[in-house]
């Protein structure tokens, strides 16, 4: 028995200047393309709004202003449907309403809907070459086998692509299609994950996931930049440093000079292999996690409530704010969510099953003898059972990871497994917190 997978595939582009320039002349051409179809869309009455309409005002604006041109017709009627897509998500109350696209803080990207306009060849066992409209053939780094060529068929394709442009440079992202056989259950052992700061992921069994990287300085405060080696941290403090010389320069309202954007982007090129490495290493965890437990069980925590600010109002201040502050930026680097979607999809893969349990108590509960005692948790990494009948003692986050699988064990699973269910608002209703 055969099931149909999609899922994408990054890979890095080699441009000459010459085709950085166009890549970033159609990116921008494609932000505008969304600011103006926004704007003619909410100030359009709403008898008047349809896909029709739309598509002949996109058709109309290539026509008129020159620059928009460079924009092919494919990732126009691309960023139509994005669109569009995007008010049903609204409508539907998955998402925000959908905004105007600022210059410096929108992800520059350009969609390739069409996977028969890419033309994927591979010439070197490290390189391929992939054709880009209106840019021309450009070499990507092969680091995975592609449904291309003999291997490519009506059930083993690539719909279709997305350039996007990050810190480090321009990258394409493939979507791909394929025809896999449906994995056999998985044989392995049960096992609760509780996810941690100080240890990032630590196990039922004992068998812990950490990183190695400290995430507290000796003066106690949280480490925003563990990723970094100690001379990538010197050069980035150099950079922030000189980042806030040259800005104490520039005058209000006043054009960001080349230099302070040089540093900004050196300054983001490090951020970026600091957020490659942490990545890098969930995803070789959480394959390694997959393959080895046939049913895995985490929390079911909202960690959008978890990294809340604590400064409060003005009537009533917060206390411990710098404290919070730190322990929700730790929190955030560790990307407990990323790490529940990689297993969510990887388990499946491989024939097992991840289940949600919920939250509360599992780090106050004792998993020896079930008794919740105050004061047992001593301090952040230390667990010491106060009940007089038990004394058991381990290390904090392992005794969760015992109660994260206990509660699996007694039915507390939460359905479904995947995920919570999504609370739908009716159309129209504005929702409460802006995402």
């Amino acid at each position: 028995m055969q099931e149909k997978r999609q899922f994408g595939h990054r890979a890095r582009l080699a441009l000459s200047p010459a085709q950085i320039r166009l890549m970033d002349d159609q990116a921008h051409a494609a932000r505008t393309m969304w600011n103006c179809l926004h704007d003619w869309w909410t100030m359009l009455p709403k008898e008047k709004r349809s896909l029709a309409a739309a598509d002949a005002a996109i058709r109309q604006a290539r026509k008129e202003i020159d620059w928009l041109g460079v924009l092919p017709a494919q990732a126009a009627q691309a960023v139509l449907k994005t669109y569009l897509q995007s008010w049903k998500n609204c409508w539907d109350g998955r998402a925000d309403a959908p905004n105007f696209k600022a210059r410096f803080r929108a992800v520059m990207s350009v969609d390739i809907p069409q996977g028969r306009d890419l033309q994927i060849k591979r010439v070197h066992r490290r390189w391929g070459v992939v054709n880009i409209p209106k840019v021309g053939r450009v070499r990507f780094r092969w680091t995975k086998d592609l449904p291309v060529g003999k291997h490519a068929n009506a059930d083993n394709r690539i719909t279709g692509a997305r350039l996007v442009k990050d810190a480090i440079g321009w990258h394409i992202a493939f979507r791909v299609t394929t025809l896999e056989p449906v994995p056999a259950p998985h044989a392995g052992a049960e096992v609760g994950i509780d996810a941690g700061v100080n240890l990032p992921l630590a196990l039922s069994d004992g068998n812990h996931q950490d990183h190695g990287r400290a995430p507290k300085l000796p003066n106690g405060k949280a480490d925003r930049d563990k990723w970094l080696n100690p001379d990538e941290k010197a050069k980035l403090l150099r950079l922030e440093r000189r980042a806030a010389h040259r800005k104490s320069f520039r005058k209000p309202k006043e054009k960001t000079s080349r230099r302070l954007r040089h540093t900004y982007d050196q300054i983001k090129q490090l951020r970026a292999r600091a957020t490659r490495r942490a990545a890098d290493w969930q995803h070789q965890t959480t394959t390694a996690l997959a393959r080895t437990y046939g049913v895995i069980v985490v929390e079911d925590l909202h960690i959008t409530n978890m990294v809340k600010s604590a400064k409060g109002t003005i009537e009533e201040p917060g206390k411990n704010v710098a404290q919070k502050s730190g322990l929700n930026r730790s929190i955030s680097q560790e990307a407990w969510g990323r790490t529940v979607t990689m297993l969510t999809y990887k388990t499946a893969r491989q024939g097992g099953t991840l289940h949600k349990v919920p939250a509360p108590g599992t780090s106050q509960r004792c998993s020896a003898c079930g008794f919740t005692t105050p004061g047992s948790r001593e301090d952040q990494a230390t667990f010491v059972c106060k009940n007089p009948d038990c004394g058991w003692s381990g290390n904090a986050d392992h005794n969760a990871g015992r109660n994260v699988l206990h509660l699996y064990r007694m039915g507390h699973a939460l359905i479904p497994a995947a995920g919570r269910a999504v609370v739908r608002r009716p159309r129209g209703v504005k929702p409460a917190t802006a995402r």
